[in-house]
Parts: C-alpha cells; sequence; structure tokens
C-alpha cells in the first residue's frame, strides 16, 4: 500500500479575528486528501488552533470554526504567553506524522506544503524550512534588522542555520512533540530543533501580503524574541568570556615581561609602577581566567536548566514517515539514504 502521509497543522493565534476564516478554508481541501509534487499521498487531519489571548474577538472566531469542521481542534491558554509559547503547546497537541506550523495572518500559503513534504523525504531531513523567493512584506527596517540579526546569530554564537528559521515549518512528528515537552521555558524552538535533529533544509516558497490587520511585533517586542535567541544557544556567549579572559591572560603576561624587561633597560621608570602593573596585569588576566571557568560551570547548569537532552529516542529509520515503504520492501533502502532503483538483470 501507498504511505500516507498524516499531517497536523499548529496555528498560534492572537489576533486572528478577520484573517482566520480565509486560512482554514484554504485547508479545508486538504484535509480531504492530496498528492504532492513528486506523487505521495498525504492528508491534513487535524488543524490545531493555539489561542494565545489577543485583544480581539478570535476566540468566538475559534468557537465556531471548532463547531463546523470536526478536524480544528482548539487549545485554549490561561493568558498571553507569546507566539512561541502557544506554537509549542499546539505541537504538543499533535498527533500527525508531520506537523506543519503557520501564522494566522494568511501569509503563508498552504499549497506549498506538499513541495516541503516532498523536500523533507528527498533529502531525509526532520525539519523543513520554507525559503521565501520574494521579500517579506515588511519595512526596510524591520528586514534588514532580521538579517543582520541572524548573521550575529550564526557567526558569533554558532547558529549554523539561523538565517533560514522561519515560521512556516515542516517538523516530523514525533520529533516536534519530544521538543515541546522538554523545552525549557525561554529556549527558542528551531534551536531547540536543531540539539536533535540529524538535517534541516529549505523549500522555496512566495510569501503572500499579510492580512488585514496590525502587526503584534513591535521594535521591543523583536528585540526580546532575537535575546531569547541568543540565550537559547546556550553555552555560547559564556565561552566568549572564557576566550576573553585567556586573551587577557596572556596578554598581561607579555605586558608584565616587557614591563620587566623595559624597568632594567631603562633607569628612568618611577620606582614601584613596574611592580605595581606588572601585579595589576596578571591579576586581571587571573581574574578574567577564573570567570571564564565559573563560567563553564554555569553553562552546564544553563543546559540543564534548558531541558536539552543528551539523546533522544525515535522509531526504526525503516519506518518514519520519511521512508516508503516500498523501497524497503524491495530492498532499496539503507541507512539515511534511499538505494538507487536496481537495473535490469543485477
Amino acid at each position: 500500500m501507498t504511505q500516507q502521509h498524516r499531517i497536523s497543522i499548529v496555528i498560534p493565534v492572537y489576533r486572528g479575528e478577520k484573517t482566520l476564516p480565509t486560512v482554514v478554508d484554504e485547508l479545508l481541501p486538504y484535509t480531504e486528501g492530496f498528492a504532492t509534487p513528486d506523487g505521495r499521498q498525504a492528508i491534513v487531519q487535524e488543524i490545531i488552533l493555539s489561542y494565545d489571548r489577543g485583544p480581539d474577538r478570535s476566540d468566538r472566531v475559534l468557537r465556531e470554526l471548532a463547531a463546523t469542521h470536526p478536524f480544528v481542534k482548539v487549545i485554549w491558554l490561561s493568558r498571553n504567553f507569546g507566539q512561541h509559547a502557544a506554537t509549542l503547546a499546539g505541537i504538543s497537541s499533535t498527533g500527525g506524522d508531520w506537523i506543519v506550523t503557520m501564522d494566522e495572518d494568511g501569509q503563508q500559503d498552504p499549497s506549498f506544503i506538499g513541495s516541503m513534504l516532498d523536500t523533507a523525504v528527498r533529502e531525509q531531513a526532520e525539519v523543513v524550512y520554507a525559503k521565501p523567493t520574494n521579500k517579506p512584506p515588511h519595512g526596510a527596517v524591520r528586514n534588514g534588522a532580521s538579517k543582520l540579526a541572524k548573521r550575529i546569530l550564526q557567526s558569533v554564537f554558532g547558529s549554523g542555520n539561523a538565517s533560514d528559521f522561519n515560521s512556516f515549518r515542516l517538523i516530523m512528528g514525533e520529533i516536534g512533540r519530544s521538543v515541546a515537552a522538554y523545552t525549557g521555558t525561554g529556549v527558542y524552538l528551531d534551536v531547540a530543533l536543531t540539539w536533535v535533529t540529524n538535517r534541516q533544509v529549505t523549500s522555496p516558497v512566495l510569501l503572500r501580503e499579510e492580512g488585514d490587520r496590525p502587526s503584534g511585533y513591535s521594535y521591543m517586542r523583536l528585540l526580546g524574541h532575537f535575546w531569547r535567541m541568543v540565550l537559547s544557544t546556550g553555552t555560547k556567549g559564556l565561552r566568549l568570556v572564557t576566550t576573553l579572559g585567556v586573551i587577557f591572560a596572556v596578554a598581561g603576561v607579555l605586558f608584565a615581561i616587557y614591563l620587566v624587561i623595559t624597568r632594567f633597560v631603562s633607569g628612568d621608570i618611577p620606582e614601584g609602577w613596574t611592580s605595581q602593573m606588572v601585579l595589576t596585569s596578571l591579576g586581571v588576566g587571573a581574574i578574567l581566567v577564573s570567570l571564564g571557568i565559573v563560567a563553564e560551570y554555569i553553562g552546564i547548569a544553563v543546559n540543564m536548566a534548558m531541558g536539552k537532552p543528551p539523546y533522544l529516542i525515535v522509531r526504526d529509520p525503516a519506518l518514519s514517515p520519511l521512508t516508503d515503504p516500498d523501497d524497503v520492501a524491495d530492498g532499496r533502502w539503507l541507512g539515511d539514504r534511499p538505494r538507487a532503483p536496481r537495473q535490469p538483470g543485477r
């Protein structure tokens, strides 16, 4: 039998009174089953709407959608926790082979879900991010700040694929639910996914204009969003303290040697100045090295507090939604990659 990929859609809802009914209507055809561009069979089995206590009457719209469509499930948060927390709450309530996260504003086109699924299976990737081929419909300042923030995360804090992070993403179900279960407060979802996944790739999409509603993100909230991403990278920032301490310690020793040599070569240096500068240089270096060591211990505690797991148990890869059962049955699947089709006569 041809495998049918079961997909759960997760949409965090904050201010979706006007746009959410249209988003759900666009997803309706996919709840009856569809074929991806590569011919794989898939179906949207549930739409999880995670209500984040916004200022409009989204709650009324959610009740109407849940009463009208049996596949719509509403998750009610006790207060406004933010988009990230609402997304995690929705992911933890899914049951599909795959999880697709989307925004409520209609900017992301569900017609690309099939191509994202094809990319996941073709590339054997547990996470696929939408890669817009057109510019986001935001101002130049916001777009430029977003690119700069992601570049800093990649180059300074070691988050290698931060430029690919996108709220329109496809995640293998069992991995997404596990990450949502252990991710600690303040941990960024996409960073947590890099801890436990083997491969994250992108798939090209076209962005549409946002719906007729104001953005829920001010520049201060976006700055807080970036800072949470920085802290979620774990001990990278603390490692900078250690590196800085070592640099200052080495520089202090070299400077002390220079001062001692200068003191003996040139006699016009004030009495006691050399010894004072030597002690200051060595003392600052020793203090910074000590802070670096303390930072390493704090880093261990940070990883434990974040819930970063030492391992994650998943099913047999031959039984995962990345694998075509027909390839396994025909002996054309091995390890992380499908084998090439057997040639006639071999």
